[in-house]
C-alpha cells in the first residue's frame, strides 16, 4: 500500500502521535512502582527490572532495526509492531505473575524500536529541504513531551484506577492510532535496500573506533542514567517516605521533565560554544549541586527541597545531554541513520545496566541516597572527560576529529 499525496497531511498528524509512545510505555507507570509491588507481591527491585528489561531490549533492538526497515519497509513492520502493542498491553492488565510481565516488557521493547525507527524514517522519506529540517525538529519536541507527560498522568490514573489503568491507557491509545494507521497512512519507502550484515558490522566498527564517538555514547547512557534513578527510587521516596500519594509522585516526574527539557533548550542557544568547555563547567555545575543536595539532606529532610535540587540537577543533566548527543548525532554525516541509532540504542543500553545497577547496590529510599547516585555518575562522566581531554580539550569550535 504505497503512500499518496493526499494521504501525507493526516499521515503527518498520525506519525506526531505515534512518536511519544516510547516515552508513554517508559515511564506512564512509574508512580505505580509501590502498588505493583504490592499487588503482584514482589519486591521493589523487581518492578524497577520491568523498566530495565524495557530499555534493555529498546535500546539493542535500535542498533539493527534501521537495517530491517530499510529493506522490508517502513508500514508493514511498524502496523505489525503496533498492533502486538496493543496486544502485549492488554495481556499484561491481566497478569498477576512478575516473571511474565519482565518477559512481555521485554518484548514491548523490540516493538516500540520498530515503531519509532519506522516513523523518524516517515519524514525522512516524504519531505525533502525546509519542510524536511521543520518537520524532524519538531520531532524531538513532540517526543520529549512523552516524560513530562506520562508519570503525571499516570499517577491520576494509579490514584483513580490502580497501576493496570496504566496499560490499558497503552493498549487503547495504540488500539486507536491502529485503527487510523490502517484507515489513512500507507508505505512511503521509494526504494528497498538489500540487507547486509558484513556491511552494518563494517560501518559499526568503524563508529565505535571513534573516542569521542564511543565514549560520548557511555556519557549520555550515564547522563541520563541519573534520572532513571530518579524515577526508580521516586515513587518510595515521595510515597512511602514522605506519604504523599501517586498524584504527587506525577508531579515529581512533571518538575523533573520539565527541567530537563529547560536544559536541552538552553544548551540549543550556546550550540556555538566550544563543546568540551561546555561539558566541563556543566559537570562542575552538576557535582556542585549533588554534593550541596547530600550536605543538605543531612540535616533538612523535606519533598520540596528533594524537588528543588533535582529541578536543578536535571537542568544541568538535560543541558549536558543534548550537548553530547547533538554531537553524536552529526559525527558520521555519510551513515546518518546508523550512527543516530547507535547513539540513541547504545545510551540506552548503557542507561539500563547503570541505572539499575547503582539503584540496587545504593539501595536508594531517601534524600542522601539519590544525591549519592548524582555523585557518583557525576563522578563517573568526569572520568570520562578526562579520557577524552587529549582528543577535544584543544579544540576551539567543539568539531572534533579522531
Amino acid at each position: 500500500m504505497q503512500q499518496t499525496n493526499r494521504q501525507t497531511g493526516i499521515s503527518t498528524v498520525l506519525a506526531f502521535l505515534l512518536i511519544p509512545i516510547s516515552g508513554l510505555a517508559l515511564d506512564i507507570y512509574i508512580p505505580s512502582f509501590p502498588q505493583m509491588v504490592e499487588g503482584l507481591q514482589t519486591t521493589a527491585a523487581n518492578v524497577r527490572l520491568t523498566m530495565t528489561v524495557y530499555l534493555v531490549s529498546y535500546g539493542i533492538s535500535q542498533l539493527f532495526v534501521g537495517g530491517l526497515v530499510d529493506s522490508f519497509g517502513r508500514y508493514r513492520p511498524g502496523m505489525t509492531a503496533l498492533a502486538l502493542f496493543v496486544l502485549t498491553s492488554f495481556l499484561i492488565t491481566q497478569l498477576d505473575r512478575m516473571d511474565w510481565l519482565l518477559v512481555l516488557r521485554a518484548i514491548q521493547g523490540f516493538l516500540i524500536a520498530v515503531i519509532m525507527v519506522a516513523k523518524r524514517s516517515f519524514f525522512i522519506d516524504v519531505f525533502e529541504g525546509e519542510k524536511q529540517k521543520h518537520y524532524t525538529s519538531l520531532l524531538s519536541i513532540v517526543w520529549s513531551a512523552a516524560p513530562i507527560l506520562a508519570p503525571f498522568l499516570g499517577g491520576y490514573l494509579e490514584h483513580f484506577f490502580g497501576w493496570r489503568a496504566n496499560f490499558y491507557f497503552l493498549a487503547i491509545y495504540g488500539l486507536v492510532l491502529l485503527i487510523l494507521e490502517a484507515c489513512f497512512s500507507g508505505e512511503t519507502l521509494k526504494e528497498r535496500r538489500p540487507f547486509r550484515l558484513a556491511m552494518l558490522v563494517g560501518s559499526y566498527r568503524q563508529m565505535l573506533a571513534a573516542r569521542d564517538f564511543s565514549y560520548g555514547i557511555l556519557v549520555l547512557g550515564l547522563s541520563y542514567s541519573m534520572v532513571i534513578v530518579f524515577n526508580m527510587a521516586a515513587p518510595f521516596i515521595i510515597e512511602n517516605v514522605f506519604h504523599y500519594t501517586a498524584v504527587q509522585t506525577g508531579y515529581g516526574a512533571l518538575v523533573s521533565g520539565l527541567a530537563l527539557l529547560a536544559g536541552g533548550l538552553f544548551s540549543k542557544w550556546l550550540l556555538r560554544k566550544p563543546l568540551f568547555r561546555k561539558l566541563r563547567n556543566g559537570l562542575l555545575v552538576q557535582l556542585g549541586m549533588a554534593i550541596a543536595m547530600y550536605c543538605i539532606a543531612l540535616r533538612f529532610h523535606h519533598v520540596i527541597f528533594m524537588m528543588v535540587f533535582v529541578a536543578l540537577l536535571h537542568f544541568q543533566i538535560g543541558y549536558l545531554y543534548n550537548c553530547y548527543f547533538t554531537y553524536c548525532l552529526t559525527r558520521f554525516p555519510a551513515m546518518a541513520g546508523m550512527s543516530g541509532g547507535v547513539t540513541s540504542g547504545g545510551s540506552y543500553i548503557v542507561t539500563s545496566f547503570a541505572s539499575y545497577a547503582l539503584a540496587g547496590v545504593l539501595n536508594i529510599y531517601d534524600v542522601s541516597g539519590l544525591s549519592v547516585s548524582y555523585m557518583v555518575f557525576s563522578l563517573l562522566i568526569g572520568v570520562l572527560l578526562l579520557l577524552l581531554y587529549p582528543v577535544m580539550g584543544s579544540r576551539a569550535t567543539g568539531a572534533l576529529t579522531v
